[in-house]
């Protein structure tokens, strides 16, 4: 019997995908519905409402160049997973915009994504997260309208996401640790956490 006998590039390409695809299975989203206080319940759902096109505002020069700076460097990395400018640059401006508004930074916001859902907007998981965030169906009804079909809506996904973490992270008293656990429904365990920081500083400026 003949083996066959694949290029080293090729054998390296393989593998590439085959992690890539059991990291991607594994670390998808998967929060855990919990009882939440009513205020927090409350505050959440007015977070999540009333979603609008994302429109930029800048304190002064220094921070639209900043934003320019970053908008253009985020584009080139992206560039692989997000082939097409328009998607590419709708979806940087929307990620800079919910990520601040949420009180995070945005480098982090594209960490969670890469873990998440490798920036696959119909991403779903064995658990039944949806979209860039992984934000499970339960929210919809917890907080939401209750239709978990627009979780696939970009604007959307990517508010759920932030306000959940940016809840999680208020819950936590700051600990993103242990925020980023409850995110994944891991709480206390340090693979995600860590898988997320890794990939927070290959984002960061």
């Amino acid at each position: 019997m003949r083996c066959l006998r694949l290029p080293l590039r090729a054998v390296r390409w393989l593998l590439g995908v085959l992690v890539c695809s059991a990291c991607l299975s594994a670390q998808a989203g998967n929060q855990k519905e919990e009882a939440l206080a009513d205020a927090v319940r409350v505050a959440l759902s007015r977070a999540i409402t009333g979603a609008r096109p994302p429109q930029l505002e800048f304190s002064s020069h220094e921070d639209r160049d900043a934003w320019r700076q970053w908008s253009a460097l985020m584009s080139t990395r992206l560039q692989s997973r997000m082939p097409d400018p328009m998607v590419r640059s709708e979806f940087l401006q929307t990620v800079w915009y919910e990520s601040r508004r949420a009180g995070l930074e945005p480098a982090l916001v594209l960490g969670l994504i890469q873990v998440e859902s490798g920036f696959r907007k119909y991403a779903i998981s064995s658990a039944g997260a949806r979209g860039y965030t992984q934000v499970m169906p339960f929210w919809t009804r917890t907080i939401g309208d209750g239709q978990p079909a627009k979780l696939f809506h970009m604007q959307t996904n990517l508010r759920y996401g932030c306000s959940i973490l940016r809840m999680y992270l208020d819950l936590e008293k700051g600990d993103l640790f242990l925020a980023l656990g409850r995110y994944n429904g891991s709480r206390g365990k340090a693979e995600y956490p860590n898988l997320v920081r890794a990939a927070w500083r290959r984002w960061q400026h």
